[in-house]
């Protein structure tokens, strides 16, 4: 790992694979590996050190507890002792870091978050649109999805310049905005990898990389298998 890949991997947490633990009572955290909004949701709980249930899913086979808790079908969705439920992977992340936030993600004064919130409006909006009709042209029928790698890219050299202006999207140090944008990048970058590579974004591709090689998102990728009922909870703050 290069010297800002270490740094990255510092900022963003310290966990190789799911601590498991013997309570029962836990939210109940429904994802989906691959998914970069449960991604994001799972980067903000093992940020935290919260302990949940990770009930890893299926998208062809949604259990019924899914459904029956939200009934969008999606995830991740995080359901609560007190009964409640969250259904939105930023709110997840919210939700996760008042709780308790020991690496500073939250962005700090009204200014920042605001802007934290319009770049992850612009990740979610235009960006994630693009970024579907890049990889799946076929599902928007679509002879190919390259007029939307440019709309996409657009975005991204956003964030190439912010990165030539400070280390992290956030600033500093690595936080809720990174967390909240980076599992979307990357899969914008794994549809063409030779040609992310061969872009003039060093910075983006830098910032990238760091996130990939961290101790964190090896955490919180590690593989479990599907949920079923009557499995036995598989409780988690995804650290070492």
């Amino acid at each position: 790992m290069s010297e800002q890949g270490a740094s990255t991997a510092a900022a963003t947490g310290t966990g190789t694979r799911p601590q498991e633990y013997v309570a029962t009572s836990a939210p109940v955290l429904y994802s989906f590996r691959r998914c970069p909004y449960a991604m994001r949701a799972r980067l903000a709980v093992q940020a935290a050190g919260v302990a949940v249930e990770l009930r890893e899913i299926t998208l062809k086979a949604k259990p019924a507890e899914l459904l029956q808790a939200s009934p969008k079908g999606t995830v991740p969705v995080l359901a609560l002792p007190n009964g409640a439920v969250i259904e939105q992977s930023l709110d997840i992340m919210h939700w996760a870091l008042q709780q308790q936030d020991p690496p500073g993600w939250l962005p700090a004064g009204t200014a920042t978050l605001d802007e934290a919130l319009a770049c992850i409006a612009l990740n979610d909006g235009p960006f994630k649109q693009a970024l579907d009709r890049y990889k799946y042209p076929a599902r928007f029928a679509l002879a190919d999805g390259l007029d939307h790698r440019t709309q996409g890219a657009a975005t991204l050299q956003q964030w190439e310049e912010r990165l030539i202006a400070q280390p992290f999207l956030q600033g500093r140090h690595w936080g809720f905005l990174d967390a909240a944008i980076a599992p979307f990048v990357r899969q914008f970058a794994h549809t063409d990898q030779a040609w992310f590579a061969a872009q003039p974004w060093p910075q983006l591709q830098r910032w990238l990389a760091g996130f990939e090689a961290s101790p964190t998102f090896a955490a919180v990728m590690e593989k479990v298998p599907a949920w079923k009922a009557g499995d036995a909870p598989h409780l988690t703050r995804f650290t070492a």
